[in-house]
């Protein structure tokens, strides 16, 4: 199980999904980094044999629409506040090729990576999209506030290579950690003792199963 508070905690602004160093403050790179992991799970579950990769683009265009979630409370799904679709966001950051999304949504400073795959693991339009073996990209992005916690996934199908570059100050958003395309999910540094206790409590079932890595909830 992944397991992952993600929020903010009083006197402090939005937590960002990246660059969290300490264990201190709440890290949303762990739990977007647990959300690519659930979806290797799944996808390899369903037969697939490829192995998805964290895209640039398709993690800045999870971005916009969390901060547009985030911001706009009348927004509940794929439409952002000015009309774009998934689709929009991921051509507008630069990615070639057919995307779908996944937007989670809970109404606390903070979701788990238990509640978050229960939302889309349960749900037959979510579960399709993280289980088709077409799409072999993915970008995640995560953000805070004391009443709200959302979490976009977006997973593409891409045309051809896309050359990586920093296009964050284009969309007048804060500039993501850029990495080459079609990278392995980054291991979290900030790791303390307890993490390590609670990681081989909760993951020990599915790797004497030969899963690995394990989905965040074990399927029922």
């Amino acid at each position: 199980m992944i397991v992952m508070a993600a929020g903010t905690t009083l006197g402090t602004n939005a937590a960002h999904a990246d660059g969290d160093n300490n264990t201190l403050i709440p890290n949303n790179k762990r739990l977007n980094d647990g959300v690519v992991a659930n979806v290797y799970t799944m996808q390899h579950q369903a037969g697939c044999t490829n192995d998805v990769k964290i895209n640039p683009q398709l993690q800045l265009a999870a971005q916009r629409h969390t901060h547009d979630v985030l911001n706009n409370r009348n927004l509940d799904a794929d439409i952002g506040s000015d009309g774009s679709t998934p689709q929009d966001r991921a051509n507008a950051a630069g990615y070639r090729g057919k995307v779908a999304e996944t937007v989670a949504i809970n109404p606390a400073l903070a979701i788990s990576g238990t509640e978050l795959i229960n939302q889309w693991y349960y749900n037959p339009a979510d579960f399709a999209i993280m289980s088709n073996c077409a799409n072999s990209q993915i970008g995640v992005w995560s953000e805070n506030s004391l009443d709200r916690t959302i979490v976009v996934a977006v997973y593409g199908q891409p045309e051809r290579p896309v050359p990586t570059r920093n296009i964050a100050p284009d969309l007048g958003l804060p500039s993501p950690v850029v990495m080459p395309e079609n990278v392995p999910i980054d291991p979290s540094p900030d790791y303390d003792a307890s993490d390590e206790i609670e990681y081989g409590i909760n993951w020990l079932p599915w790797i004497l199963r030969g899963v690995y890595p394990p989905p965040a909830i074990a399927p029922q």
